[in-house]
């Protein structure tokens, strides 16, 4: 059995949750998150060590689904360095797909305070490759409320990733855990990268944590700095500043620091 197989064995005995209850019992678009890079086999031991409440997302019969991100910097970089330098003041745009149900959303996450994350979006029709009016228009209001002039900014596609994501919902702390398994980035060059033996698992909390951040711990998994977009970005464009994730790098993703192929 593999750590895939063991993991939906996992996740076939929780009960449902459906997408409504969900968004209404645990929204947290400001929230706190804490992210755990950790090798895949691991994934059954912490899905299985949930309390027995636990739930996941099921729609029409599945529980695990296809994202698709698209994400949008400046040509300077300005998303990523501020990131890579850990700036109070800083973003992410990306259209967000989900590949089994074919909705596109725009999103902007900026910083809130105390360190957490605000996510605002709206549905996406246009083009995924570029930037349309409206889309454009709701980030530099989305940016100006976070204090970010992004008047000046041109946004070009600089990075997609692509994923499946198991979603779950944890009713003591009115919390959720995602952990995304395949993951795969490329850049608009075609350069991709791929971590097969790898997962990403995020827990969206209040400042407290989880039952799932206690249970990682007690594992042996501490929070670290990985981003889907700063990490994948320095792991394939190493002429990139990139100290803020050389521990991840170096630890999950050897291939990228040897120039090895991926």
């Amino acid at each position: 059995m593999t750590a895939l197989d063991s993991v939906d064995t996992v996740v076939g005995t929780l009960r449902p949750i459906e997408l409504d209850e969900l968004l209404t019992r645990a929204s947290l678009l400001t929230r706190l998150d804490r992210k755990y890079m950790l090798p895949l086999a691991d994934l059954p031991f912490v899905l299985g060590g949930l309390d027995e409440d636990s739930q996941v997302l099921e729609m029409d019969g599945a529980r695990q689904f296809a994202y698709r991100s698209v994400y949008f910097d400046t040509p300077e970089m300005d998303g990523y360095l501020g990131a890579a330098r850990s700036r109070r003041r800083r973003f992410k745009l990306r259209i967000r797909t989900y590949l089994d149900s074919g909705q596109h959303f725009f999103e902007v996450k900026t910083r809130g305070p105390r360190g957490t994350t605000v996510k605002q979006r709206i549905p996406y029709e246009g083009e995924l490759g570029r930037l349309g009016a409206e889309a454009r228009a709701y980030a530099d209001t989305a940016l100006a409320e976070s204090g970010i002039d992004s008047g000046r900014f041109r946004f070009v596609p600089t990075l997609t990733t692509y994923y499946r994501r198991t979603t779950l919902f944890l009713p003591a702390t009115g919390s959720r855990l995602t952990a995304d398994t395949d993951l795969t980035w490329t850049l608009p060059d075609g350069r991709a990268l791929r971590t097969p033996d790898r997962t990403i698992v995020e827990t969206k909390a209040g400042r407290a944590g989880s039952g799932a951040d206690r249970l990682l711990w007690s594992l042996k998994h501490r929070p670290c700095p990985v981003s889907k977009y700063g990490t994948g970005l320095a792991a394939l464009r190493p002429e990139l500043p990139s100290n803020r994730w050389l521990p991840v790098l170096r630890r999950h993703f050897p291939t990228a620091l040897d120039g090895s192929p991926a």
